[in-house]
């Protein structure tokens, strides 16, 4: 290092104890990077790379952003999941001896971003840490440091657990010991596709003991010791936001792996990634930006809890049955402004003077708000406003304090509100009544000079000056004026009048300036006093937009309420899917019925592709999970129990991170829902086999619909294209075949999308070939080709029961006659067969029937 200059010295010993991170180095009104960074940085922001002489021989690598547009490169690299340590000068450069101080202030991470520009404003920006134990179980800890959020969860279940249940969440990154294993971290990574950083030490000061009062599990002292320790590496500031830490009991929750929650398309689509076409697309009629954020919470985790449940449906409504009340709700909302947000910046100590407008705006709007809400004649209502505090005290002191329309920068006067302060209406007093003077001066010396374009202007190298043109200097009388400077067309000067007022009015106006940062740093540390009121005060208002969204879109979309018992009964009317009704174009929604009694455990779903299976199976999940979590349903009425669990496997994908193929993923799947389920889940199981030969999936297939039934007794739906499967409801007592209706017309196939009992009878599997427009030869050859396989399946039963006949003959001619003996139901029920009238799946079906008769 000594080859280097003082100043590179100083960037290379900061640089060495932030070696996972982008180093923005500050130089005077830019922020530096050089070496790796630079190199790296360049191609990211995609900004010029450069170099400089720093002591060496070579010139070394070097790029820079301005420091006053920073925020949208860091932002740019955040996204992209790198980490930013941010360098300031920390001393007066004119004090300085040597080379001017310089420490990180800030690490900026994709879990830490405080910045507005840089966050979703319907999105938590979750910080997580994974902590792991001797007897295999995990704690995991969540933190939003824009809302102050902190919860903590202990998992059992392994590792596959743990990044199931951090899935859940939209995590941006995680924290570990650096002593995990790479494999792991590798499927951390893979699976949650966020930023993994690394945090050996899990001690709590006393400072932060208050986050964690009443919990006394060691684990999960632990786990969120982790996460504050790294926090407070990376911030360097007061925490005084940070609310105490909740423990999130999973069992009280419904539980939604990771499977579930991609393939049911809960808060992003599959195929786009993104939110519109997902179930919270369709959910979100909330107002403010902190109720989307909690009605996500609550998409995450439905309850358990009858009783919790039916308090947010007695809510809701109670919303739905006041109309007019609920629509000057929703417009008072849209004066509201992210508390949640404005309490973390408030305490962060980034807040400006927008910022505390903003704040006061939304706390005029809470006593309109209580109003409304006293309105509602609906007993359940009450409970929401009851503990509502508007802190009328705070928007008093905002009031009083800021003014209507301050700059965004606090540093540069036009904050504080005229009367707040004797001393800065003194100063400002001056400072005016200095500028009326500098303009009765400048009418004053244009009448004693005749010169009618004499003006007196302002900079802040020379301050203030008479300007006189070089055409009119001949007017000017003698001695009185001193030249200042000289310009092209014109000369500059000043009198001993002019220079006396002008230090009274810069001297004011840098009091003034000086006084009014002071006391806007003194108002929002009063304002700070009120943080977890205010956090407490979003929580509710979050609540209230939630429950009023959910009665807005039953409203619109024509959703009822469901009833919940304790018997294993499943019965909706006329039951929708609420994502695909709302994104048809020119067709009406088909509904269906769905009823499993106590008595019906699976039901079996065949029909050809594209009728419609999934999406039947899709809405009895999405019902349950809108039920469970507090809005009505898409269906004229349901009945339904409470589930503890819902298992999903629908669709085929690759997971090329892991290195499996899609036959693989769907055993995984499968594996997964049989392994946890219990009598009181939700098992869905679309075309579970086809990702191997035909009678390795029909056998797996079957298997599966066995345990399920034998040994789970979960409410199960099944689809399959193995219509063999069909003949299982003459086995198992507890499984109905049912099929999705469908027509052929004129050569063509027509998707009735009905649900109706007992089993498919055709497959129509070349009549969707046609309907994806496969060329006409080809569908015609396909069409032979299945009518040879069909001809050659009835030639084989046909002397099948030919060569038992003449068998048959045989052996009357070479024994005696036996004696009369009475027909067994088998053979009863082969001489009924008109195998000439049946098709030929019919003809395989009753095959297989008739030898699983035998064998039982």
């Amino acid at each position: 290092m000594a080859q280097y200059t003082p100043m590179m010295q100083q960037y290379l010993k900061i640089k060495a104890d932030h070696k996972d991170a982008f180093l923005f180095f500050r130089l005077g009104d830019f922020y530096e990077m050089f070496f790796d960074d630079a190199l790296k940085a360049s191609k990211e922001l995609e900004i010029t790379l450069t170099s400089r002489e720093g002591g060496s021989s070579d010139r070394i690598p070097m790029c820079g952003v301005p420091y006053h547009s920073a925020e949208n490169y860091i932002k740019q690299l955040i996204g992209k999941g790198f980490k930013v340590a941010i360098c300031e000068q920390v001393e007066d450069p004119k004090a300085a001896k040597g080379v001017v101080k310089r420490e990180v202030v800030q690490l900026v991470t994709p879990g830490t971003v405080m910045e507005g520009s840089m966050l979703e404003d319907k999105e938590n920006n979750y910080l997580a840490s994974l902590t792991e134990f001797s007897d295999g179980t995990f704690t995991v800890s969540y933190n939003d440091l824009t809302t102050g959020e902190n919860s903590i969860a202990l998992v059992t279940g392994g590792f596959d657990a743990a990044i199931s249940e951090l899935y859940n969440r939209p995590v941006k990154e995680v924290v570990v010991s650096s002593e995990m294993a790479e494999e792991q971290l590798e499927m951390l990574e893979g699976r949650l596709g966020c930023t993994v950083s690394f945090e050996d030490r899990t001690e709590i000061e006393d400072a932060f003991s208050g986050l964690t009062e009443g919990i006394h599990q060691e684990k999960f002292l632990t786990g969120f010791g982790r996460m504050l320790q790294y926090i407070k590496h990376t911030q360097k500031r007061a925490l005084d936001h940070l609310r105490p830490v909740q423990v999130i009991e999973l069992q009280e929750f419904m539980s939604l792996d990771m499977y579930s929650k991609r393939n049911l398309e809960l808060v992003e689509t599959l195929r786009k990634q993104g939110k519109s076409g997902s179930l919270l697309s369709v959910l979100d009629q909330t107002i403010t930006s902190m109720g989307a954020r909690m009605l996500k919470k609550w998409l995450e985790r439905p309850l358990l809890s009858r009783k919790e449940i039916e308090t947010r449906h007695d809510q809701v409504a109670g919303f739905l049955e006041n109309y007019f009340e609920r629509e000057d709700l929703r417009e008072q909302l849209i004066s509201v402004y992210d508390l949640e947000r404005l309490a973390g910046r408030i305490a962060y100590g980034n807040v400006n003077a927008r910022d505390l407008i903003q704040l006061r705006h939304s706390l005029s709007r809470i006593p309109d708000i209580l109003a409304t809400l006293q309105t509602f004649d609906h007993p359940a209502m009450k409970q929401l406003f009851e503990t509502i505090d508007p802190l009328e005290s705070l928007k008093q002191l905002l009031v009083e304090s800021i003014g209507e329309d301050p700059p965004p920068v606090i540093k540069e006067g036009g904050v504080i509100r005229d009367g707040f302060n004797p001393k800065l209406d003194e100063y400002r007093d001056a400072s005016k009544n200095g500028k009326q003077w500098i303009a009765q001066l400048e009418a004053k010396e244009r009448e004693s000079t005749g010169i009618r374009s004499l003006k007196i202007g302002y900079n802040r190298v020379f301050g203030y000056y008479i300007e006189v043109t070089r055409a009119n200097l001949k007017y000017l009388p003698e001695g009185r004026y001193e030249r200042k400077q000289t310009l092209t067309n014109a000369e500059r000067y000043i009198t001993p009048e002019l220079k006396e007022k002008e230090s009274l009015i810069l001297e004011a106006e840098e009091k003034s300036v000086e006084l009014e940062y002071e006391l806007f740093l003194e108002v929002r540390e009063r304002v700070k006093a009120y943080v977890h009121k205010l956090q407490f005060l979003a929580e509710q208002i979050s609540r209230i937009d939630v429950l009023q969204g959910f009665a807005q879109i039953a409203e619109k979309n024509d959703y009822h309420r469901p009833a919940y018992h304790e018997k294993r009964i499943v019965d909706i009317k006329q039951g929708r899917h609420p994502v695909v009704e709302r994104v048809m174009k020119g067709e009406s929604f088909v509904p269906n019925d769905i009823y499993m009694d106590e008595e019906t455990d699976v039901l079996l779903i065949t029909g050809p592709n594209m009728s419609g299976k999934s999406t039947y199976m899709r809405q009895l999940a999405l019902t349950a999970i809108m039920g469970q979590m507090g809005s009505f349903v898409p269906s004229e009425s349901a009945i339904l129990p409470i589930f503890d669990q819902i298992f999903t496997r629908i669709g085929a994908a690759d997971d090329l991170v892991s290195g499996q193929s899609t036959f693989m993923v769907e055993m995984l799947e499968a594996n997964h829902a049989l392994s946890h389920a219990t009598e009181k889940s939700l098992i869905l199981l679309d075309e579970i086999g086809r990702g191997t030969s035909t009678y390795d999936g029909m056998a797996l297939a079957q298997a599966i619909v066995e345990h399920i039934h034998q040994h789970i007794r979960a409410k199960t739906m099944f689809s399959t294209h193995y219509h063999e499967l069909t003949s299982l409801d003459l086995e198992l007592d507890r499984l109905k075949n049912v099929h999705v209706r469908a027509e052929e017309y004129e050569g063509r196939v027509v998707f009735l999308h009905q649900i109706k009992d007992g089993a498919a009878d055709e497959s129509y599997g070349i009549h969707v070939a046609q309907l994806a427009n496969m060329p006409d030869s080809l569908i015609d050859r396909a069409a032979d080709l299945l009518a040879q396989l069909e001809k050659g399946a009835e030639n084989e039963v046909a002397a099948s029961a030919e060569d038992d006949q003449q068998l048959s003959l045989f052996v009357e001619e070479a024994r005696p006659a036996p004696k009369a003996k009475a027909e067994t139901p088998l053979e009863n029920q082969l001489k009924k067969l008109n195998l000439m009238e049946m098709t030929p799946m019919d003809a395989m079906n009753e095959l297989y029937r008739l030898k699983k008769q035998i064998k039982s």
